[in-house]
């Protein structure tokens, strides 16, 4: 009995002396994250065949995690992010098989009036331009714009369409410099070191600018990429060998520029981007992509339309290549944290067919 007072007193002690070190320093932590589900029917052109599915991230890919920050003194704080995504429909653990625990976010960083600095696993240069600039958000199932960015077509290692943009929606092993808000202007600046042994001018390089005030919203980004991701070693963007050999692909350079307005009874959106793609021998590849975009309020809710299209030229892939998308849907507001929402979505490649996808989903987040 005694030993056991004992043991409760110094655990009252320790959680009491846990508080008072909370309340000095004015630590947060909160829990965060997003739960997506759908059902439909999925094929993009040059898939094999039909699906008919219930999946995970129709809207906003389904993830969990926790951010927080520490009161440092003198206008610093300490600031971490552990996110994770998951797959709802199985409770499988990343966005794919094999995928990182915190592929979303891994990162450290200290924050203050001269901006931000932060280490480890976080966005890449591309990710905000691209899911700000469009009405479909972050969603890589239905967006014209972001399937075209980061979605590939047809089964693994012998893909009909590879993903324009390299080295993934994140970064790992990098250090971000955020800067200040100047006005509604601010700038991230990317860099990942690619770790490899002897190698040291291996490495991604990005910078993207964002403004938003009043109605007008303006962005642009760069990037120099040469390391795969979530880890390296991998193809720079797709293991994909034939017929196309976009496993040869050692370097990309991509150039950004998105703009919206929002005229209160629709908001627009219009991107352009550009992808140069390098081997290591004289064969090459360049994509070029235009999307345009509407988000209208009506009633609770909003509809949504989208339409993207991607010219892939160069001796890599010998005649040109084209892949248009359209998307139209409703997204209707339960509450600030739970809506539903209906897509179609229209996809043709050269060579394959155009076929059709739809989905009818809940999104809650927390």
């Amino acid at each position: 009995m005694k030993t056991r007072t004992i043991s409760m007193l110094v655990a009252a002690a320790c959680l009491q002396a846990a508080a008072a070190h909370a309340q000095t320093s004015q630590t947060s932590v909160t829990v965060q994250g997003a739960v997506d589900l759908f059902a439909g029917s999925l094929r993009y052109s040059g898939d094999a065949g039909r699906r008919s599915v219930v999946n995970s991230g129709g809207m906003t890919t389904s993830y969990f995690g926790f951010k927080g920050s520490e009161d440092l003194g003198g206008g610093l704080h300490a600031e971490f992010a552990l996110n994770g995504f998951f797959q709802g429909d199985t409770g499988a653990s990343g966005r794919f098989g094999g995928d990182n625990l915190f592929s979303r976010d891994a990162n450290v960083g200290i924050a203050g009036g001269f901006g931000k600095i932060q280490f480890g696993r976080g966005l890449a240069p591309s990710f905000l331009p691209t899911v700000l600039f469009n009405p479909f958000g972050d969603s890589f199932t239905f967006s014209p714009l972001v399937v075209h960015a980061y979605v590939p077509s047809g089964a693994f290692g012998a893909r009909s369409w590879i993903a324009s943009n390299a080295a993934d929606s994140g970064w790992s092993n990098q250090i971000i410099y955020s800067t200040p808000d100047f006005n509604g202007l601010r700038a991230n600046v990317h860099y990942q070191f690619g770790e490899a042994a002897g190698s040291s001018d291996t490495n991604n390089i990005g910078v993207n600018v964002l403004y938003a005030k009043g109605p007008l919203g303006l962005a642009a980004f760069y990037h120099n990429a040469q390391v795969s991701n979530p880890n390296g070693g991998a193809a720079l963007i797709d293991a994909t060998a034939a017929p196309v050999n976009y496993r040869a692909i050692d370097k990309q350079k991509a150039y950004f520029l998105g703009g919206s307005y929002n005229f209160n009874v629709a908001k627009l959106f219009a991107t352009y981007q550009v992808n140069d793609d390098d081997t290591a021998g004289a064969a090459d590849m360049k994509d070029k992509t235009v999307s345009l975009g509407i988000s209208a309020p009506v009633g609770p809710g909003s509809v949504l339309a989208s339409y993207a299209r991607t010219k892939r030229e160069g001796s890599l892939v010998g005649p040109d290549l084209k892949r248009d998308t359209l998307s139209v849907g409703y997204d209707y507001l339960l509450s600030k944290r739970t809506d539903v929402y209906a897509v179609y979505m229209a996809d043709r490649i050269t060579g394959a067919s155009r076929e059709g996808s739809f989905g009818i989903g809940v999104r809650h987040r927390f």
